[in-house]
């Protein structure tokens, strides 16, 4: 099958030469005109290395897995004891006043003492005393204090980090899946873009030779070796595969939009022409053109490999143990945190250093909430629901990496079989044409066999490549679907 499909290739590069003498368009006739000779792979990977660099898609995932690293770093960062400096200077006028009785507490002893030592012939010696007031808040105050608060017990710490961690992976593999995407929508789109500019060379060339067979048809009618009839015929002829050219330039055209779309740059930007007989293969010979299909391996190994490699996978695995960690997060809540926490620092009615303005405290805190309106609950059933419905998505996706590994398989080995078909079928109308061609210019062959023939072999020749193609397209897909890079 492989030494088939290179000898395949090789008709076509044939085939391309043939048709090369039409163009679908002046920017896609210059830039072919540049890079005619370069291998269709060698094209596709350049893309590719295009659209990796400037896709803002990809941009977007990239600054995403970058978010996830921060969010791990900030979450790694509860561990570590955090310190703080604290200043306040406060000046107050008035507020409430603190009064301590002094003088109703020691007058009526003091009068007593008094009266027992006029009584004895003495004197007074204790005098009567009025209330002292304090205002509560000083005139002017300063507080300055080095804080430091260090996490002893925090069961939610160890969860957070956990949930960040598996976030940061999961946008790492959704980058992985999107660069895989991109990839294979690059290979494929430009494949459509060939397919469509081919089509539009070959349908030209039939244009160029129906006019021709125009041309002959008026000459033949004009001597009256002819019926008008064959000229009407020609006429229609031609008018159909104009018009066929003009929808497949307008193909092309909407192809090379699309390429443009996913490079990130003008959609009106000419397209390289790849070449299929230039593709280079290690372990080729030049006498064999090589090809980059292969025959698929056993379905079942290609599933299982597939369901190992797809980052998609990986990613909502990545995604359902955040989950997880978020569940041993709400469940943390309920128990108690212990921290320490130091203070050091000065204070006083000014600033200042030493014995009557220096302080330190340092305490062990405890703290258990027991009671919260049932938010603890609802926080665990909401993080419980969320990782049920992460393992539901992960059978959903496994099952459709299953299903896109069947199609990939089957398509692709459809479409090798096609083209030995196809390329049968195109030899044999080349064949057809060219004894009709051969009959006609000997007067053996009526004008509507000549037609015919011509039709014939422009349908051929124009299925052959779409087929052509659409195998490379779907080996794309299959390496997509199995895991491998595209």
């Amino acid at each position: 099958m492989r030494i088939i499909i290179k000898q395949l290739l090789a008709s076509l590069a044939a085939t391309m030469a043939l048709a090369g003498t039409a163009a679908a368009g002046a920017n896609d006739a210059v830039a072919t005109a540049l890079d005619a000779n370069r291998p269709v792979g060698v094209v596709i990977e350049d893309y590719v290395q295009r659209g990796l660099a400037s896709n803002l898609v990809l941009a977007n995932q990239s600054l995403e897995a970058q978010k996830g690293l921060a969010a791990l770093d900030a979450a790694r960062a509860h561990y570590f004891p955090e310190l703080g400096l604290n200043a306040r200077y406060t000046r107050a006028d008035g507020g409430r006043q603190f009064t301590v009785p002094t003088g109703q507490l020691l007058n009526p002893a003091y009068q007593t003492l008094n009266e027992l030592l006029v009584a004895n012939g003495g004197t007074p010696r204790f005098p009567m005393l009025g209330d002292e007031s304090f205002p509560l808040q000083l005139p002017r105050e300063q507080d300055t204090r080095l804080t430091l608060r260090q996490p002893l017990y925090a069961p939610a710490i160890p969860a957070a980090v956990a949930a960040a961690r598996a976030n940061a992976s999961a946008a790492n593999f959704g980058q992985q899946a999107f660069t895989r995407q991109l990839r294979r929508d690059i290979a494929v789109s430009y494949l459509d873009w060939l397919r469509a500019r081919h089509g539009t060379e070959i349908i030209a060339a039939s244009a160029a030779l129906l006019s021709e067979n125009l041309r002959v048809n008026q000459a033949l009618y004009a001597s009256g070796k002819g019926t008008h009839d064959i000229v009407l015929r020609a006429q229609a002829e031609l008018l159909a595969v104009q018009q066929q050219q003009s929808e497949s330039a307008n193909g092309a055209t909407q192809a090379r939009s699309y390429v443009n779309f996913l490079l990130n740059r003008p959609l009106d930007t000419p397209l390289q022409n790849g070449a299929f007989s230039a593709m280079d293969t290690a372990g080729e010979t030049e006498t064999a053109p090589p090809t980059p299909v292969t025959t698929p391996p056993d379905l079942e190994a290609a599933t299982h490999t597939a369901l190992l490699a797809r980052p998609e996978l990986r990613q909502l695995e990545a995604a359902s143990a955040a989950a997880d960690a978020q569940l041993r997060a709400a469940h943390a809540a309920r128990k108690p945190n212990i921290s320490l926490g130091v203070d050091t620092g000065t204070q006083g009615a000014d600033y200042g250093l030493g014995r009557n303005y220096n302080f330190s405290t340092a305490s062990l805190v405890a703290t258990w909430t027991l009671f919260d309106g049932g938010a603890r609950a609802a926080a665990v059933s909401q993080a419980r629901l969320s990782a049920a419905q992460l393992r539901n998505q992960q059978q959903l996706a496994a099952t459709r990496v299953e299903l896109e590994m069947r199609q990939a398989y089957d398509n692709l080995r459809t479409a090798l079989g096609s083209l030995v078909t196809a390329h049968v079928r195109s030899a044999v109308a080349r064949a057809a044409f060219d004894i009709a061609s051969r009959r006609r210019d000997a007067g053996m062959a009526s004008a509507l066999e000549f037609l015919d023939a011509r039709s014939a072999l422009t349908g051929a020749e124009l299925n052959e490549d779409q087929t052509r193609c659409t195998l490379l397209q779907r080996q794309f897909e299959y390496d997509f679907a199995r895991g491998d890079t595209p």
